[in-house]
């Protein structure tokens, strides 16, 4: 049955993993750990920025595909990683990579160096082909796991995915279409998205998140739950426009159903924060850090 959803969940997206070459790459020592400043190239040969933030040494380290959030800031994209934004508490790449990780951030389409493109143009674009923008950064996100557990001094089995916002579906919805993700840890947007429907809360999200058909066929607490039994993190705040309480509770019910249903329980792990909005806080930061300690440090 979960194959099943993941396969129809798959189709609705347009979801197909795509190649990701390296074209150049730049090192950098930052404060004693090192930063890799890379372009890649996808298959039908357009540019993609990318960060990687890792400990000094050969490793191997476990590894995180880290990926950014929206906010309406098109400037931004993987630079989240190695500058941070509003959001966040700091940049997240050199806390990940002084606790160990080998952490890789791109561009996703329309974001970054990509933002010559709207996000309203490739969302149009993509349907009109039957596609989904959301699907093909899913695509591009496996091609950038592919390519990072390809290193040598990346532990391919001991592979997470984090993210806020944005991030955060993509984190969890790429772990739901991929068996490879070892724990998913995301922050500031896990909910039913029906619940968000009938209350007009759904526009908050962008075009890019526009998934033709995908409540009559699964719910987002379900998709969630496609990540069992692999552990999962989820925090989010009760004043967040993008998670109210009443949607919190119907995705948790789903999911927690799934866990439950593959026998892991205990490795779904939900965490509200009473009068936080959306952001990350420290308590936050605080439970990936521990999340990811036990689940990928080894």
């Amino acid at each position: 049955m979960g194959q099943d959803k993941r396969d129809i969940f798959g189709r609705l997206l347009g979801y197909e993993p795509a190649d990701l070459e390296l074209a150049a790459a730049t090192l950098i020592d930052v404060d004693g750990i090192v930063r890799e400043d890379l372009s890649f190239r996808l298959a039908d040969g357009s540019p993609v920025r990318g960060f990687l933030m890792r400990p000094q040494g050969h490793g191997p380290f476990p590894g995180l595909i880290y990926a950014h959030a929206h906010g309406g800031r098109y400037d931004i994209g993987a630079s989240e990683l190695t500058e941070g934004r509003q959001a966040l508490l700091d940049a997240p790449g050199p806390a990940l990579a002084r606790a160990g990780y080998a952490a890789l951030c791109i561009d996703m389409p329309t974001f970054g160096e990509r933002a010559h493109v709207t996000e309203s143009a490739a969302s149009k674009a993509a349907l009109w082909y039957g596609r989904t923008l959301f699907g093909q950064m899913l695509g591009e996100q496996a091609g950038a796991f592919t390519w990072l557990a390809a290193r040598p001094d990346v532990d391919a089995d001991r592979i997470g995915v984090l993210g806020m916002s944005m991030g955060a579906t993509l984190a969890y919805w790429l772990a739901a279409l991929d068996s490879r993700p070892a724990a998913i840890a995301h922050l500031c947007c896990y909910a039913d998205f029906a619940t968000l429907v009938q209350t007009g809360a759904h526009d908050g999200h962008g075009h890019y998140l526009t998934v033709p058909g995908l409540l009559a066929a699964l719910t987002t607490g379900e998709i969630a739950g496609l990540v069992a039994p692999r552990p999962q993190l989820v925090c989010v705040g009760s004043e967040d426009s993008l998670t109210p309480p009443a949607s919190v509770d119907r995705a948790e019910a789903d999911t927690r159903a799934a866990y439950a249903a593959s026998g892991a329980p205990e490795n779904f792990v939900l965490t509200r924060e009473a009068g936080v909005g959306h952001r990350e806080t420290s308590a936050m930061r605080a439970a990936v850090l521990d999340f990811l300690a036990r689940h990928l440090a080894g």
